[in-house]
Order: structure tokens, then C-alpha cells, then sequence
């Protein structure tokens, strides 16, 4: 039995502890940590409907205190956001699982962060692991195992185009649903409008793990106007106005494109004929075409992948790792 205790009862939280309720006989849930006082004092059956009596509690410091071998994290995505809720849990002795984007090649967004936290993490005989579809798999990990069949590499080209429905309202801030095109300029400029959030951390796992050197990453963010209405429960979109938002990431060697990553995302998309899929191409030898449709859903991605992962953070060396670093993940099967 593996003791786990999850931090962050929201979707991606919820969705993991429905995993590990799912494996009685390989896990135990010792703990549900979350800041929202909404959630708090109420029962992990409660949030997901199934008997479960475990209390969920803003108190951190007790739930470490019984000893979790492994903590998934599940609340922000950047570093300094997750910085404080890592440490904990290193200090605690536990090993982390966090799906914070950022986290899944921390030396892109913050080396000094990284370089900190490996030698808090060493110190404490514990492993540090960001997962996720994306990052983590689908536009990274994924690629670095088709690379194992090719004799030459000269681009990486990849391509997730999903759908934003099932998402809440911060998630259509962030993308910039529901805004007009000045609007949704004015956004970006501002750092309000972000889009997705890890592809400095997807090339520079990509990178690494093949031994590139990458000296230029260049990201944009395009607006996806709709010409249909489109709406979801958390958001109405006129014709002409923003319905997602189409991110691209560009690495560079020496001033030639290595790595080009294409995220459009949308609500709706099938309103005007788009179809979701995951895509990646090879350029080299052999020359590698993967497709899959439709996308591979991101929330089920993201807390399966953190789960899978459990039963091999326990046995991982000690620091930062990622994911091209452990065995290759596999389907954990519940238990009765």
C-alpha cells in the first residue's frame, strides 16, 4: 500500500481522487488538503458522489504529518505559485507529483528555482515530478518515444488542437473566450491572456532528452474568431468576436527552426468543421506521421497520467526529475 495524499480538490484534484478511491488495494489516501473554504469540511463523497468519509481541510500541516510516502499536487500552474506547497511536502518527507505546467521542465521558466529545489529534494531522499497530457505526454514525452525509431532528426512539428467547452471561466479568461479582437490583443500585451501554459518547458524536455541545443524559444498567440455563435455554460461568444485561441511555440538552434508546437484551442470547434486530434511529425529517418482523433481529453489525461505515475515516483531517485527520466508510465489497474 502506498500512502498519497492529494493537494487540491478542484477538477484535476477530484478526478484523482476518483483514481485512487478506485484502488483500495494499492493506495491509501491519507489526506485532502485545499485552500478553498468552500470545500473544506466537506468529505472526499461529498465532492465525487461515491462513499468516501475522508475530510477535506485547509490544514497542511497535519495531513503531512501522517506521513504520506507521495503528495499530488493539483492546484496552480507556474513555480512560484506551487513553490510553498512543494516545499512542504519535501520537508515532510514526501515525494511529489505535481501537474503545475511549469514543473514538468522547471530550468526553462526559472533555473535558479530548479537548482534549489533539486537540492532540497536530494537532501530529503525524495523525488519532484511535474505530469500532465501536455506537458508531460502528449506534445513532449510522446514525441521523445517515437524519436527512439529514427536514424536522423532534422524537425519536430506538432499539433494539439482541442476543445475548450468542458472548462470553467478561468480557463476562458486565459484564452481569451468570449473577447473582442482588440480586446484580446490588448490581453496578450498584458499578460492577462496567456494561452497554454508550458511549451519553453515541452522543447526543452524535447531538446534535452535528444540532445539539441535549443537557443531561442519564440511563442505567439493568435486569436480564433468565430463567424457562428458559440456558447458554453460559462461563456457566450458572438460572430466576430474571440472564441479561443491559437499558441504556437518556436525552438531555434543557431537560428534554424528545430521544434514547432501548434495549440489551438476552442470552444466548440466542431461549429465550423474543426475536428480535435493530437499530431506529431518527424522530419528525418524514417519520416514519422502520428495522428489520433479525436484529442485525447485533457482533464482524464492529466489525473490518469498522475496516478500512473504514483506507484513509480515511490522507487525514483532522489531531486528534480521528468518524466523522460523514469521508466516508461503504464496503466495502473483498479482493484476491487
Amino acid at each position: 500500500m502506498i500512502k498519497v495524499a492529494v493537494w487540491g480538490a478542484g477538477m484535476m484534484g477530484q478526478g484523482l481522487l476518483g483514481y485512487i478511491l478506485d484502488r483500495p488495494g494499492q493506495i491509501e489516501l491519507v489526506g485532502v488538503i485545499d485552500a478553498d473554504p468552500v470545500r473544506q469540511g466537506s468529505t472526499v463523497g461529498d465532492l465525487l458522489g461515491r462513499r468516501c468519509d475522508m475530510p477535506v481541510t485547509g490544514d497542511a500541516a497535519a495531513v503531512l504529518a501522517r506521513e504520506p510516502e507521495v503528495v499530488c499536487i493539483c492546484t496552480r500552474s507556474n513555480l512560484d505559485e506551487v513553490a510553498d506547497q512543494v516545499e512542504a511536502a519535501v520537508r515532510a518527507g514526501a515525494n511529489v507529483l505535481c501537474t503545475a505546467e511549469t514543473l514538468a521542465y522547471p530550468w526553462a521558466s526559472d533555473p535558479d528555482w530548479a537548482e534549489r529545489f533539486e537540492d532540497l529534494a536530494v537532501e530529503y531522499d525524495v523525488s519532484i515530478l511535474g505530469t500532465g497530457i501536455n506537458p508531460g505526454f502528449m506534445l513532449d514525452a510522446l514525441i521523445v518515444a517515437w524519436s527512439s525509431v529514427c536514424l536522423r532528426i532534422d524537425r519536430i512539428e506538432a499539433q494539439r488542437i482541442n476543445d475548450l467547452s468542458p472548462f470553467g471561466p478561468t480557463v476562458m479568461q486565459s484564452q481569451g473566450v468570449g473577447t473582442t479582437v482588440e480586446e484580446f490583443e490588448r490581453g496578450v500585451a498584458e499578460g492577462t491572456i496567456v494561452g497554454h501554459i508550458g511549451f519553453p518547458e515541452s522543447i526543452g524536455l524535447i531538446a534535452d532528452a535528444i540532445g539539441w541545443e535549443i537557443d531561442e524559444v519564440v511563442e505567439t498567440r493568435e486569436p480564433i474568431i468565430t463567424t457562428v455563435p458559440r456558447e458554453t455554460p460559462h461563456v457566450k461568444v458572438a460572430p466576430g468576436n474571440v472564441c479561443g485561441c491559437r499558441h504556437i511555440g518556436r525552438g531555434y538552434s543557431n537560428g534554424e527552426l528545430k521544434i514547432e508546437l501548434v495549440h489551438p484551442q476552442q470552444i466548440h470547434p466542431h461549429l465550423e468543421g474543426v475536428e480535435t486530434g493530437d499530431y506529431i511529425t518527424i522530419i528525418g529517418d524514417p519520416e514519422i506521421h502520428m495522428s489520433t482523433s479525436p484529442e485525447v481529453p485533457g482533464g482524464k489525461g492529466t489525473f490518469a497520467s498522475t496516478g500512473n505515475y504514483i506507484q513509480l515516483i515511490v522507487d525514483a531517485p532522489s531531486g528534480i526529475l521528468t518524466v523522460t527520466d523514469l521508466p516508461v508510465p503504464r496503466f495502473w489497474a483498479p482493484t476491487d
